[in-house]
């Protein structure tokens, strides 16, 4: 790949063409295994540059707060409780108007590059309300006056938060003003009882949960604000426990854009280009991270500081720098810039502060509700709980899905009648190169879905869906959810049955012209995964589940026979 060219196609298009699906998988996979997705390098830079952009633009923001004296006495006051609370503000508003995780090319958003604020701020765009017949005035699908003022009104409050001067003491500002982070509050609850997308963008879990600590008094913040960020990492240590994570290891460090060596990506699997399944090397390395995510962690949290304490700072800061060098597709990267501070905020600076310095119950029982209860209750139910509350972050558990739109012009009618500010990624991609070469870097994402171990499940599943895959253009749930409802990061509930029938509502397609398949995470004490297959017009046409043996066990392309062995459990129509 060059500064601004992507990588050559690995194929001959012509010949490529003319492929069935799994042979098209094939060479993209092996590829990919040792060379990524082939994005340009000036892709990474715009990425740097937008990191450069969050970090400055705060520094900025938050010198200009009453008493604090501006950046040339950053050392003075960047362990005051007020710069904590404006860093989580700015990076829930950084989020919320759609510049943080999600963003840009390695989230196939090219133009325009980021959803977020382009979607919420129209109305008639899709909206998916997470509870339609249980929380009154939320049904319906298409987004109104109501919820763009909601938004609106979210976006002024924290931007409101970020330049207010809090309350003060001598001349120094120390908290941000109760009231407006309640009304805050209030706001971005009632938005996610409107769409669960922009709510789940916001990131609640994290950034939600610490605003609801900054309702507590200044003696509770250090140790409660410790323990959220504790059970961030042990939930999402827990999730890693599967045999999903070492196959999302291995196609993360693929794409690692500093690592060049070919030879050393064949390592990360069996024998490669023949056997793409994750090696003994990436199972140590998947592994070893997720020691590394369940010990340190503790040891932040019991040590109070010293030199033990800042030894895990430092281990957990090469964590997420880490993390963050391979630019994952989700690109979470203020995430963990954020986490980043965090440590040296909350167990560098103040890692010695007592654990019993958090005395209030209320404060206690929500902390401990929102980060153990509800991530356990997400690992054994994942089909009610998103995995963002769930914690379950990178582990390759996921719920995902395909659309398949008949190719007499059905995923030009979803282009035509969906109301978005952003056209299909086809389009996208054929604005930047020419056709052919767009459908074949779409089928990278399917290449790249593919080598997970539930992309082998889709795979399997498709021709149970269609009984001609090659009258059907296949498309990736999570690029098509990016176009449709504003944001894609990962959440398969975000396209299954709710943003289908929401389609459905406004192309009316006949039966076959549109089917999807589903495939639902796996809960942690049941080794199989639940799939729903769909027809827009008629509805369900079969569910059932895989196995996660058979997944782990097969190549992304699915062996010679193309096949995965289902349990059928409901049909109700016959696939044509």
């Amino acid at each position: 790949m060059g500064f601004i060219t992507p990588a050559p196609p690995p194929v001959d298009i012509d010949e490529w063409k003319q492929l069935p699906h799994l042979e098209k998988i094939r060479p993209l996979a092996q590829d990919w295994a040792i060379n990524g997705f082939g994005t340009p390098t000036a892709v990474y830079l715009l990425y740097a540059v937008k990191l450069v952009i969050y970090v400055v633009a705060a520094a900025l923001i938050i010198s200009a707060t009453s008493g604090l004296g501006g950046l040339g006495h950053l050392s003075d006051w960047w362990t005051l409780p007020i710069v904590f609370q404006k860093i989580v503000v700015w990076t829930m508003l950084w989020e919320l108007i759609g510049l943080g995780s999600g963003s840009m090319p390695l989230t196939f958003r090219f133009s325009p590059p980021i959803g977020g604020i382009l979607y919420w701020l129209r109305p008639g765009t899709i909206r998916l309300p997470p509870f339609p017949d249980r929380v009154p005035l939320t049904r319906g699908t298409t987004r109104t006056p109501v919820d763009v003022t909601l938004y609106a009104g979210l976006l002024g409050m924290l931007t409101y938060l970020m330049l207010s001067g809090g309350d003060q003491f001598a001349g120094i500002s120390l908290r941000l003003d109760r009231t407006a982070v309640a009304i805050t509050l209030v706001l971005l609850v009632a938005l996610g009882l409107r769409d669960k997308v922009a709510y789940l963008c916001a990131r609640p879990e994290l950034y939600g949960l610490l605003l609801f600590v900054f309702l507590f008094p200044l003696s509770q913040l250090i140790v409660a604000s410790q323990i959220i960020l504790v059970c961030i990492w042990i939930g999402a240590a827990t999730s890693k426990l599967s045999r999903h994570f070492v196959f999302v290891v291995a196609v993360m460090v693929s794409n690692t854009p500093w690592n060049q060596s070919r030879a050393m990506k064949r390592r990360l699997y069996r024998n490669h280009p023949d056997d793409l399944r994750p090696s003994r090397e990436a199972f140590l390395g998947a592994h070893l991270g997720t020691v590394i995510e369940f010990t340190l962690p503790l040891v932040l949290l019991f040590s109070q500081g010293g030199t033990i304490g800042w030894l895990a700072v430092i281990g957990m800061l090469i964590f997420h720098i880490h993390i963050t060098s391979t630019f994952p597709l989700g690109v979470p990267l203020e995430w963990n810039l954020f986490m980043i501070f965090g440590l040296l905020f909350l167990f560098g600076h103040y890692g010695d502060v007592p654990l019993s310095t958090l005395d209030d119950p209320l404060l206690i029982v929500v902390v401990l509700a929102s980060g153990v209860l509800v991530p356990i209750i997400g690992n054994l139910r994942p089909d009610k709980v998103s995995f963002l509350p769930s914690m379950r972050y990178y582990a390759g558990n996921w719920a995902t899905s395909q659309w398949l739109f008949r190719k007499d012009g059905a995923e030009a009618t979803f282009d035509e009648r969906i109301i978005k500010p952003a056209p299909i990624v086809l389009t996208q991609l054929e604005a930047l190169y020419d056709h052919d070469v767009a459908e074949l870097t779409l089928y990278k994402g399917l290449a790249f879905r593919a080598m997970h171990s539930h992309g082998r499940a889709l795979n399997g599943l498709l021709p149970r869906a269609v009984d001609d895959l090659a009258a059907y253009d296949i498309r990736e749930g999570e690029f098509l959810a990016g176009v449709a409802v504003g944001w894609n990061f990962g959440e398969g509930h975000f396209h299954n049955e709710q943003l289908l029938a929401a389609v459905q509502e406004r192309c009316d397609y006949a039966p076959g012209e549109l089917r999807v398949v589903m495939l639902e995470s796996q809960p942690i004490h049941v080794q199989r995964q639940h799939y729903r297959i769909y027809d827009a017009a008629t509805g369900l046409i079969e569910q059932g589940y895989v196995n996660v043996a058979d997944m782990v066990d097969r190549q992304p392309w699915l062996d010679a026979d193309g096949t995965i062995p289902v349990q059928v459990t409901g049909s109700a129509a016959v696939a044509t």
